[in-house]
């Protein structure tokens, strides 16, 4: 486990709440991995080398890839996947299922925060990555739910979080 000062979490949304739902060639997907990317760089360049990826559907996986495309580049970045329970991607489609696997297995470490799932282990598993982190990223459109707490959860421990809006039809960010 690495030192929490040059460590970084994610947090953001799956396909569900995000306009382009699983497209990922729409062009504010793409916009939306291009920032992540530019996120994690910057993450990087201030010091950060260990990230801390939730594994969930849609942004964590996207932030996954990018980690690990960094990784390629500099070989000190490490990628831990924090993994609510052992059937987090049980239910999901066999192409999401399979993208979940691969992931897990090109990080450095896999922890995993319950033994089973309970209703309290998302929140179990996004209290880890905050509690183990000084930085978190986040792709965020305003509504309520996991990633809300989880941003929140961080700004009252005193960790600073990067916010990378969704961006809608209109350009804008989620937010009203």
């Amino acid at each position: 486990m690495r030192a929490r000062q040059v460590s970084c979490c994610f947090t953001g949304h799956r396909p569900e709440k995000l306009p382009w739902q699983y497209n990922e060639a729409d062009p504010r997907c793409v916009s939306l991995k291009r920032r992540i990317m530019d996120a994690v760089e910057s993450a990087y360049r201030e010091g950060f080398c260990h990230f801390l990826c939730g594994m969930a559907l849609g942004c964590d996986q996207y932030f996954c890839e990018c980690v690990l495309a960094l990784r390629e580049v500099h070989p000190d970045v490490t990628l831990e996947a924090v993994i609510p329970c052992p059937t987090q991607a049980d239910a999901w489609p066999p192409k999401q299922r399979e993208r979940y696997r691969r992931l897990v297995a090109a990080c450095d470490a896999e922890t995993m925060v319950s033994t089973h799932y309970t209703p309290y282990c998302m929140l179990r598993r996004d209290r880890y990555m905050v509690d183990h982190a000084s930085l978190v990223i986040a792709v965020f459109d305003g509504t309520p739910g996991g990633t809300r707490y989880t941003m929140e959860y961080a700004m009252g421990k005193g960790i600073a979080v990067v916010d990378l809006p969704v961006v809608l039809m209109n350009g804008m960010g989620g937010r009203k």
